[in-house]
């Protein structure tokens, strides 16, 4: 007698067109909250103890701002958003050793919370999670990439985040500068006159400050080090800058940075 056939997971995300000819693509990896009943089911927390954690890691209102910034473009970029809280998966992690963040049980699949707690039992094996989530997400993402290649002949990557004003436990490099706009940058992916459009479109904000206190870009593997016609940038925005901290409701802010992202997507979309 053999098991049967796991049923296979719905998409855990959305691929949202824009312009034929855009180069850009908008990556919101960590703006929802929705969990799977099974994958909910090997969370230790209580569902008070999830809500409280799912405030504090979420990235919340950054589709909304991605909306915002998508429908005022001067060129419609693409959208790739995660429909699931990175509490399932999470897909800018890699997925074995080379992940520093697995120092502090929060690798691709997630051990521990923001504050350290224990998330999943110790022992958890992350291989199914990996296989039904992280995987078809990483292929759909490469995927989604090579088309803009294929039509544009490069891409933009605008990776679109958020982050607490107070430094969390789980934070490696929290001791430094927390201005209300981080620019990620990569050496190789990131240009120069993508990361000046950046600055002076978000310079009304109050402050800018380079990868801290978080630090990098999300490129697919296949591309990563490898093409440079894969332009990537990561926009990380303080929360009190357009919400009200943990898990609040959007303020006016929000309107005012999807206005400016959509700037920087304009200027990411003109021909160089």
């Amino acid at each position: 007698m053999t098991d049967a056939p796991r049923p296979a997971a719905a998409p855990s995300y959305a691929l949202l067109p824009g312009d034929p000819g855009s180069p850009v693509l908008l990556h919101v990896p960590h703006s929802a909250r929705d969990i799977p009943p099974d994958v909910r089911a090997g969370i230790v927390l209580g569902d008070e103890e999830l809500a409280r954690e799912l405030d504090h890691i979420t990235d919340a209102h950054t589709a909304a701002l991605a909306d915002v910034a998508a429908r005022t473009a001067t060129v419609t970029p693409w959208r790739f958003v995660n429909l699931l809280s990175r509490l399932v998966v999470d897909p800018e992690r890699f997925p074995d050793e080379r992940e520093e963040m697995r120092a502090v049980g929060m690798g691709a699949v997630y051990t521990r919370t923001t504050h350290r707690a224990e998330l999943r039992p110790e022992g958890f094996d992350e291989r199914s999670l990996l296989e039904r989530y992280f995987t078809p997400y990483a292929q759909a993402m490469t995927d989604a990439v090579d088309a803009r290649l294929a039509a544009a002949g490069r891409a933009v990557i605008i990776d679109v985040h958020s982050y607490p004003t107070e430094t969390l436990p789980y934070e490696l490099h929290g001791t430094g500068p927390r201005p209300p706009i981080c620019l990620g940058t990569d050496p190789f992916h990131t240009p120069p006159a993508l990361l000046d459009a950046a600055r002076k479109v978000f310079a009304p904000f109050g402050g800018i400050g380079t990868d801290s206190p978080f630090a990098g870009t999300y490129v697919p593997l296949a591309h990563y080090g490898r093409d440079p016609r894969v332009a990537a940038l990561m926009i990380e925005i303080r929360r009190d800058v357009y919400m009200a901290e943990p898990g609040g409701p959007a303020g006016p802010g929000l309107d005012a940075l999807g206005a400016a992202l959509a700037v920087l997507v304009g200027e990411a979309a003109a021909p160089g």
